[in-house]
């Protein structure tokens, strides 16, 4: 049993919580979304060309930061205190249902039961509400009430579910009797689930027939499928476990191998790995059987296969994923192993080693990347055997290139690498970025004759500079009306490339003074634990850096308050670690501070109002155009009575499908044009007001007005109109429900490109 340590909770990771709102909103809406009743088809529309994409809508302030002054703080404020206070569930060293899946389980997945965390974020919620004025007044938002609502909802939902289930949920994929099979398990910890889950399947599908079915042992005997095949789920519960399939036939094979005491999974060598990856504890698990799949890749000819088995991947044996805490660190692990030792492709990640190339990087770096190659003249013979039965082999005119220019790719080039490359982003706090990129070198003077000489080949001016003992050359490279300027330089057995010469000249200074990266405490003390800094590949982040550079687009008076502003957030490192037959790889999340959560905060509300936005925008102006279309079809149906004067013209006729006529066409759905979309009257799809209305004295009706505005400015920041010509146009803001748009007016808005 793990002891509650309230370090060790304050210390949980970002990547549970998101894994914990994703099972939040999906398993509490999973029900309501199944039990819905499937949409009847719309009646047939005329063949339309696929229109152009709508134009973005403009850039737009963070409104909502503006309207509520200190809901970043609240929100920032919320989350810390969610950190604090959440009491995860302990780790699992084992798994009772593990045993009880099939035997041709290939696909694994495992979380633990978070329906108490989802109680206690709610609590935490509610109180926050209670106490803070500014978050109270956002969660009271017309904008925004109905979706909290459903969060709310959800949660409460979720919850309550989750208190009948144990404390594991196991998921099983497979391509048992050559069709994909998806089994979803957990136990049942007390009577009362499936009257529950049925009380639920019945207040979201109403009086619809389709849906979920649940079932008990013995409805599950005299079961019949619903029709023929039915995608939709089903549901046992038995006294002691409850399943999800999504066949009655699949259902019934579970069932029967739970009342045969089966335990055929844990006796496989996949299940055996499984097994091997509870030990010392996990939170999330994930595995996948990679030759089981392998085998039925659809490679298309033996030409595909054979440069398949070159590449090396033909041999993964397993994938497996796990979270969890270390000595109060959380970290997640991967490893991609493989039936024999690794070549091709897959072998050209080279052994851990101490990674050099970190020794010139910045201790304030945004991000840096480095990955150990082993020998880059052996990975160009693997490309080359790959290569060599493509039709359009890039090799083929190499040798004449390499005459012309008096080199060897391969042995005056790739030859003189080490094979250890760093990749490194310092700033965009100027118009240009700052980068470095450094290298590993065996023999620095002839590949500095090599480059040279490749420079001069291609007609690439350059320019020489000294600098504090040290030879940089600036490389002149076109770029469009202007010239960018790349600087390189050499030192002991590494060479360094940089946006700039004074770029490359800080790399080299920090090499000589140990001040750089490779040695902080920073990126020590954030390596995963048991794992030292000598690695195969290592990913470095500050994650308050990029999120302040991310704010840049819309807030950057923001930006430039918090980009000097003390951190204390632990980076985010990731670390690979290569083998002759496995990969592995880990990683680390520290916490985030009350000014990171800020951060993503602003981040977060603007761009997710945007995003909603656009999204309803799209819709409007693709509304329109079926509006376009059907308006056409309508007036080649009734020449007499020409354009449709309404929406509920176009719509379909209230006696019920199949029933049209020139005063319910059924040219469009039901979701816009009901039978209450007379003349003058507005209707509602997807936050936008959608109104037609046909300009004649006497028929036929030769002209027509469609408009479309958002209800509010958070559905949307731009209205649309279109007349009889079929264009689009539009203009910013919203109309009154009570100003009509003319046609006049609609003709001076702006058309969509």
């Amino acid at each position: 049993m793990e002891h509650a340590d309230p370090a060790r909770s304050r210390r949980r990771s970002l990547f549970e919580r998101a894994a914990v709102v994703v099972l939040v909103l999906g398993l509490s809406s999973f029900c309501v979304a199944q039990a819905k009743p499937q949409p009847k088809p719309a009646p047939p529309k005329p063949p339309q060309a696929k229109p152009p994409e709508p134009a973005s809508p403009p850039a737009w302030p963070p409104a909502t930061l503006q309207k509520y002054p200190g809901l970043l703080e609240e929100v920032g404020a919320l989350i810390v205190k969610l950190q604090n206070q959440l009491q995860f569930p302990p780790l699992r060293g084992q798994s009772r249902l593990l045993p009880l899946l099939p035997a041709t389980t290939s696909i694994y997945g495992a979380a633990p039961n978070y329906g108490d965390v989802a109680r206690q974020a709610l609590q935490t919620f509610r109180q926050e509400l209670q106490q803070n004025a500014a978050l109270r007044q956002w969660r009271q938002d017309r904008d925004f009430a109905p979706a909290v609502s459903k969060i709310e909802a959800g949660l409460e939902q979720f919850s309550q579910v989750s208190s009948y289930l144990g404390d594991e949920i196991v998921i099983s994929g497979s391509m048992e009797r050559k069709e994909p099979g998806l089994l979803i398990a957990a136990e049942v910890r007390k009577p009362g689930l499936k009257a529950y889950l049925q009380q639920l399947v019945d207040q979201a599908g109403g009086t619809a027939k389709t849906g979920v079915r649940i079932f008990d042992p013995q409805g599950l005997a005299s079961a019949q499928e619903a029709r023929p095949a039915s995608d939709e789920p089903v549901v046992l519960v038995r006294d002691d476990l409850v399943a999800v399939t999504a066949s009655l036939a699949s259902l019934r094979r579970f069932n029967t191998r739970m009342d045969q005491g089966a335990r055929e999974f844990a006796a496989t060598p996949f299940g055996q790995r499984v097994v091997q990856a509870y030990e010392g504890g996990a939170s999330l698990l994930g595995a996948v059987d990679m030759q089981r799949y392998i085998g039925q890749l659809p490679l298309g000819s033996p030409d595909a296969e054979a440069t398949f088995r070159r590449s090396g991947f033909a041999d993964m044996q397993y994938a497996v994923w796990q979270h969890k805490n270390v000595p109060g660190q959380p970290i997640s692990q991967s490893e991609l192993s493989f039936i024999a030792p690794r070549h091709g492709v897959a072998s050209w990640l080279g052994p851990p080693t101490h990674l050099g190339t970190l020794d010139f990087v910045a201790p304030d770096a945004v991000i840096a990347a480095t990955i150990h190659l082993k020998d880059p003249a052996e990975i160009l013979d693997d490309v080359r055997a790959l290569m060599s039965g493509s039709k359009s082999n890039p090799f083929a005119q190499m040798a004449q290139m390499e005459q012309a220019m008096h080199i060897s790719v391969r042995d005056d080039l790739l030859g003189q690498l080490g094979g250890e490359i760093t990749l490194e982003l310092d700033s965009f706090n100027q118009q240009k970025a700052e980068w470095r990129v450094v290298l590993s070198v065996r023999d620095a003077r002839r590949l500095e004759q090599t480059l040279a000489t490749l420079l001069t080949s291609m007609n690439i001016p350059t320019q020489q500079a000294q600098l504090e003992g040290a030879a940089y050359t600036t490389v002149l490279v076109p770029s469009g009306k202007t010239t960018t300027e790349i600087a390189y330089t050499f030192d002991g057995g590494y060479l360094v490339i940089g946006s700039s010469v004074g770029t490359a000249a800080d790399a080299l200074q920090l090499h000589r003074s140990g001040g750089a990266l490779g040695r902080s405490q920073r990126l020590l003390a954030s390596m995963p634990a048991g794992r030292s800094a000598d690695a195969s590949a290592l990913l470095y982040e500050d994650p308050v850096a990029v999120a302040v550079m991310q704010m840049r687009l819309f807030a950057p008076e923001m930006a430039k308050a918090l980009e000097h502003s003390p951190g204390n957030t632990p980076p985010i490192v990731v670390s690979a670690y290569a083998e002759p037959t496995v990969i592995r790889q880990a990683s680390t999340s520290g916490t985030a501070d009350a000014g990171v959560v800020a951060i993503i905060a602003a981040i977060a509300i603007p761009n997710l109002l945007r995003s909603r936005i656009a999204a309803n925008e799209a819709s409007a102006v693709g509304t329109l155009r079926s509006v376009n279309t059907a308006q056409i079809a309508y007036a080649s149906a009734y020449p007499q009575r020409g354009y449709a004067p309404d929406l509920a013209t176009l719509g379909p006729d209230p006696k019920g499908p199949g029933v049209h006529s020139a005063d319910h066409a059924g040219l469009i759905d039901q979701t816009l044009a009901n039978s209450t979309c007379t003349a003058g009257a507005w209707c509602q799809k997807s936050g936008f007001r959608f109104k037609v209305s046909s300009v004649c004295k006497q028929r036929p009706c030769k002209q027509y007005l469609a408009v479309a505005t958002p209800i509010s400015t958070g559905s949307g920041s731009r209205s649309f109109c279109s007349l009889s010509d079929g264009v689009i146009r539009w203009k910013s803001g919203s109309i009154s429900a009570a100003t009509p748009v003319t046609m006049s007016e609609c003709r001076s808005w702006m058309p969509l490109m």
